[in-house]
């Protein structure tokens, strides 16, 4: 038996491991997205292995446009993601939920757009809409 993975999320494509990181929570799939930025890899043709897909995961990995995963545990939740955008997926244990504060912020939130802004805040990667500001005058 071979040395067991310190990755959280490793990514192939034919065959060949092209990204991967130890990070935790959603930041592995910002590197990711930083990484596919240079647009040297057909994203369709991609598989990402992930230790743990929730919902955030799940659409976050819709909104690369990732169509083969494998997770080791797998929400319920990215589980209806997954099957609503065609992805194709395998898991390891399927759960209810994820035991995180962003897979219950984005029950009903299933806009791509507008959850990737919602994750993207909570990560730093992007301001928060702020409220409209009352005019001083």
């Amino acid at each position: 038996m071979g040395p067991v993975s310190e990755n959280t999320l490793e990514v192939y494509t034919d065959g060949n491991l092209i990204f991967s990181s130890t990070g935790k929570w959603l930041h592995p799939l910002f590197e990711l997205e930083d990484f596919l930025a240079s647009g040297a890899y057909e994203h369709a043709r991609l598989l990402v292995k992930d230790k743990i897909v929730g919902k955030a995961g799940a659409l976050l990995l819709v909104r690369l446009g990732v169509l083969r995963v494998k997770a080791g545990i797998l929400s319920e939740l990215g589980r209806s993601v997954f099957d609503r955008h065609a992805v194709r997926y395998e898991y390891g244990k399927l759960v209810p939920r994820i035991l995180c504060q962003t897979e219950h912020l984005l029950e009903r939130i299933d806009d791509l757009e507008n959850a990737y802004a919602l994750i993207a805040a909570r990560a730093g990667r992007i301001q928060a809409p702020s409220a409209p500001q009352a005019s001083p005058y």
